[in-house]
């Protein structure tokens, strides 16, 4: 990376967290620690709740599964229109009618102090190691770009994160998200031009979705009933409901979001906001991974795409057989990119 690279990476994670805390400066309250004084607008709302369950991992993994297994996974989100909807019509109004501030609080209210600590605690701990993998991560790629100390990069991940969240409250965080989407759209944005612009001269978008189609990449749904299938449409509509339902409806990481909205109006538009962007965006992030994989037919991936794991390879016994194995690894692809080349020219014949 350049030192221009370097300097918007840096001041684009500094910026976001140190606007967030400028913005919601003396705001003090409980209500507004915890609800941004309820006046959050729906669109605001709808890019917090998108940019809360797509985290890091989101945009660092998913292109994987598509380039792996193609669009399928995105059967699993067949359920989120549904579950919204459910959680629209029914959980808001009760969580605004009572007035609470956290999902757990319902739960007092409904049952007991004891079931409200449960659900707390399960809350906590579960976001605890999802946290962890949230940073995790990006600190590798960080790490693996920069050459940083990983434990370094994850500490000081944390202490930024948290210094602006503890110090803003929901507000700050639901400020910040907004702009943190959008970096991650114009992200996806440059990864799709830049993509296109290395494919092959003579490739054209037929030629490939066409590839891609005959590696079975493209096919979004599966309508089989049987239970060994990884991911079909019954298994995300059934299986995905519930467990959207479970997540948006019952984690305070999500819960906080829409409890903020100006109006109960509000809170529903930014829920159905995400009902209808959410199927597309993820469509969009593994469709990314199939085009990272026609990309490779024509040049060739690395054998690992982990380059710490290659020089640690390298540098042991195993660097012989590792050689052979890249060896072998190349011939094969040259074999099967020739395969490809003779495919598209007899298409572009017509044959």
């Amino acid at each position: 990376m350049s030192a221009l690279d370097f300097v918007v990476l840096i001041s684009s994670m500094l910026g976001i967290a140190i606007y967030g805390i400028w913005r919601t400066r003396g705001r003090r309250d409980l209500n507004a620690y915890l609800k941004g004084d309820g006046q959050t607008p729906w669109f605001a709302i709808g890019l917090s709740v998108m940019a809360t369950q797509a985290s890091a991992i989101t945009f660092l993994s998913t292109p994987g599964q598509g380039y792996l297994g193609g669009l399928g996974f995105v059967q699993i989100y067949f359920g989120v229109p549904i579950a919204l909807i459910i959680i629209a019509v029914f959980f808001l109004p009760i969580f605004r009618r009572l007035n609470v501030f956290t999902a757990y609080e319902f739960l007092g209210r409904r049952f007991d102090s004891k079931t409200r600590l449960l659900g707390a605690a399960l809350f906590l701990l579960q976001r605890g190691l999802g946290a962890g993998l949230t940073i995790y991560a990006p600190a590798i790629v960080l790490t693996t770009v920069f050459g940083w100390p990983l434990d370094l990069t994850i500490v000081c991940s944390g202490l930024l994160v948290t210094i602006y969240t503890v110090a803003g409250g929901s507000d700050a965080v639901t400020v910040t998200q907004k702009y943190q989407i959008g970096i991650i759209f114009a992200g996806m944005v440059a990864a799709f031009v830049l993509l296109v612009a290395k494919l092959p001269a003579g490739l054209t978008f037929t030629d490939t979705f066409a590839l891609a189609g005959g590696f079975q990449k493209l096919d979004a749904v599966n309508f089989s009933t049987d239970i060994h299938e990884r991911y079909t449409f019954w298994s995300g509509l059934l299986g995905g409901t519930f467990l959207m339902l479970s997540y948006f409806g019952t984690d305070q990481s999500q819960v906080q979001r829409y409890l903020s909205g100006a109006s109960l109006r509000e809170g529903r538009l930014g829920l159905m906001f995400n009902a209808v962007c959410k199927i597309p965006m993820q469509f969009c992030i593994l469709l990314l991974g199939v085009l990272i994989f026609v990309f490779y037919q024509f040049e060739q991936p690395p054998l690992f795409f982990n380059s710490a794991s290659t020089q640690y390879l390298a540098s042991h016994d195993t660097g012989e057989h590792l050689r052979s194995l890249k060896n072998d690894f190349h011939k094969t692809h040259n074999q099967s990119r020739q395969q490809i080349e003779n495919w598209l020219s007899a298409r572009h014949e017509g044959e």
